[in-house]
């Protein structure tokens, strides 16, 4: 399954920084798909579940932790993209629990919810947290840190990460925890 997904499956790199950056392209292509009416949206819903699922429960497993220990001083905005994960986690339920993907208006109501925090997300996480990755950790350790990522994002999506029930866990998980 998970050679559907397209985003860092699919580049030609193993630098971390141009995979995340691979998959954020992915989705803004999946987000415009989702638009159009006249797609399967149901499918494209899936994939997107999916793949930013899998995406961001890597960068927490396998990248996070290494770029806080790397770049110190950019922790806060490390901990503030977990938060934003589980926000998008939580605009993506929104979004699965939509059971007419026809139901224009409801629909494209929780896509544009997502669509926005994900956007927020990944302007943030592209100006400060990677351009840190760039600026302190060397080439060749973003490259072991783009296999770690690669392998965790694979494993995930092996599964079915974005079904409404593991997202629902996923979001009482992260309200538990106090990042909702």
């Amino acid at each position: 399954m998970s050679d559907t997904h397209g985003g860092a499956s699919t580049a030609d790199t193993e630098d971390v920084v141009d995979l995340i950056l691979a998959d954020h392209r992915e989705f803004e292509r999946l987000f415009r798909l989702l638009r159009n009416r006249e797609a399967d949206r149901a499918s494209a819903r899936s994939e997107l579940a999916d793949l930013l699922v899998a995406h961001a429960e890597a960068e927490e497993r396998e990248v996070y932790p290494a770029l806080r220990e790397r770049a110190p001083e950019e922790a806060e905005e490390i901990e503030h993209g977990s938060e934003e994960h589980a926000e998008g986690h939580e605009a993506l339920l929104e979004l699965l629990r939509v059971e007419d993907v026809d139901d224009h208006e409801e629909f494209e109501e929780k896509l544009e919810e997502l669509v926005e925090a994900l956007n927020h997300h990944i302007d943030e996480e592209e100006r400060d947290i990677l351009n840190a990755a760039r600026e302190n950790v060397p080439a060749d350790e973003r490259a072991t840190l783009g296999r770690a990522f690669l392998a965790a994002r694979e494993e995930l999506l092996e599964g079915s990460p974005g079904d409404v029930r593991n997202v629902g866990r996923l979001v009482q998980e992260a309200r538990e925890r106090g990042d909702l």
